[in-house]
């Protein structure tokens, strides 16, 4: 039996991640991984590089352009006739991209002297791992072993995901042409995301959300912001609506939905099943291997990412926390640390998390509800992007920047951004947070002008109520 020094099952953001990171530290390293590519080859990448962050990216950028050509650019004097979007060759690029990203994850194993098998690992008992694919099943040993099984869509009832009319993440990837209607059945990260793309590119989209609250998970008033321009792009989003059942029927969706009481029936030409997700645990685990699961049928883990069985750790969409690759990565790197006897660590106080719709919206720490809820004196400064110099030169001006600092010491507490390019205007009130950082620190350094990121610098600035281009 093959002995290693740590085994990773799984082979996404998190679990490849901590199989690099440990064999850097000097261990002998196994990644295994069971996720396959439309080719039906075993391919790195998992979730993420796949079928979700990457290749939904590369399709928002796309449909951006498409609609800044249709819509944005004639005040630029830039004009064009009959505009196509040729959606083949969109969904070309889009492959080549994930392509290129998951063949580098394989260099970067070969540089690194990562091993890897690709196939289905089972955690048996005594730390013990069953791999099994098309050559057949074998069993290896691991000092340390790392489950990052990643996460998969939640289905609902009465709504058969067929991938053809009836699609989850990954079906709406590959829609082969855009839809006159498509129905998106949840107004969350993805349903927004990739009912933006089909909206952008000429779909009537229809948002159903059985929630009463408009991402209820933001800053209120961020949301209220998004939601206006959302109505405003065309996405028709109904709050306090839940789908009762779809049926396929003469090549369309028929949906039956119902709202206070009220049941309505509508003909789509493709629906999106987007409700969010959970974790991937089946076939992972042995029923004698030890591992204890929670209520939700996640991983069971400590603070320090520790499961119930000795030296078997779990990280990522398996384990509690937010479902976000950059979360699953970081802690991947910290329990090979923390297995090297360092003091690996993560902060949930200072993870970013991002909807890429256009314009952005990125928060980070506690919104003003949260604050209110939890009786905490704060003060707030905001600045609108209308009255940045680069935004109304990028014709980017919807949106604005929101900074939460606790009222006494000025520390800030939570960054809300909703503009063009939010997600990188966040990173700097990231690194603020993280080093316990105040508004007066963000307000004191000197940003470039003309830049984004001096409307982060004026509310800032706000929070003491000394924005220079804002009436305080």
């Amino acid at each position: 039996m093959e002995k290693y020094d740590v085994i990773v099952i799984g082979g996404g953001p998190a679990g490849y991640v901590a199989a690099i990171r440990a064999a850097q530290m000097g261990f002998n390293t196994l990644c295994v991984d069971r996720f396959k590519g439309k080719d039906g080859k075993y391919v790195l990448g998992g979730t993420c590089l796949n079928i979700g962050c990457i290749p939904s990216k590369a399709l928002l950028d796309s449909a951006k352009h498409f609609d800044h050509m249709t819509h944005s650019y004639d005040v630029h004097g830039i004009s064009f006739d009959n505009a196509k979007m040729d959606v083949a060759t969109m969904l070309a690029r889009k492959d080549k991209i994930v392509k290129q990203l998951t063949g580098g994850i394989g260099q970067l194993f070969k540089a690194n002297k990562v091993n890897y098998i690709g196939g289905s690992g089972k955690l048996l008992k005594d730390r013990q791992v069953e791999i099994s694919n098309d050559e057949g099943t074998q069993v290896v040993q691991g000092e340390h072993i790392i489950l990052a099984s990643g996460s998969v869509p939640i289905s609902i009832p009465n709504v058969e995901i067929d991938n053809q009319h009836i699609v989850d993440n990954a079906g709406a990837l590959d829609i082969n042409a855009v839809p006159e209607k498509l129905g998106v059945i949840g107004a969350g990260v993805i349903g927004l995301e990739l009912g933006s793309v089909w909206n952008r590119l000429g779909s009537k989209v229809k948002v159903f959300e059985a929630m009463d609250t408009f991402l209820a998970a933001c800053d209120q008033g961020m949301a209220k912001l998004a939601a206006r321009e959302f109505k405003k792009q065309g996405l028709d989003i109904h709050l306090s609506t839940f789908v009762k059942s779809a049926t396929i029927k003469n090549d369309k969706v028929e949906v039956v939905s119902e709202k206070n009481g009220e049941k309505t029936t509508e003909v789509f030409d493709k629906l999106l099943v987007a409700v969010g997700r959970k974790a991937e645990t089946e076939g992972l685990l042995a029923d004698d291997c030890g591992i204890k699961l929670t209520e939700r049928g996640q991983i069971d883990v400590n603070d320090d990412c520790q499961t119930s069985v000795p030296n078997v750790w779990a990280v990522g969409d398996a384990v509690r926390g937010p479902m976000l690759a950059h979360k699953g990565s970081e802690e991947g790197s910290a329990v090979v640390e923390r297995i090297a006897g360092q003091h690996g660590h993560v902060d949930f106080n200072t993870i970013p998390f991002v909807i890429y719709t256009e314009p952005e919206l990125a928060w980070v720490g506690k919104n003003e509800e949260e604050l209110k809820a939890a009786g905490i004196e704060y003060k707030a400064g905001s600045f609108p992007m209308a009255a940045n110099g680069r935004a109304l030169a990028m014709n980017e001006t919807t949106g604005m920047v929101k900074i939460l600092a606790d009222a006494e010491t000025d520390e800030i507490l939570g960054a809300h951004i909703y503009s063009a390019n939010a997600s990188d205007l966040l990173s700097e009130c990231v690194v603020a947070m993280e080093f316990k950082g105040c508004a007066e620190d963000l307000a004191r350094i000197v940003h470039a002008h003309p830049t984004l990121s001096e409307a982060v610098f004026e509310a800032a600035m706000n929070v003491d109520k000394r924005a220079i281009h804002k009436a305080n």
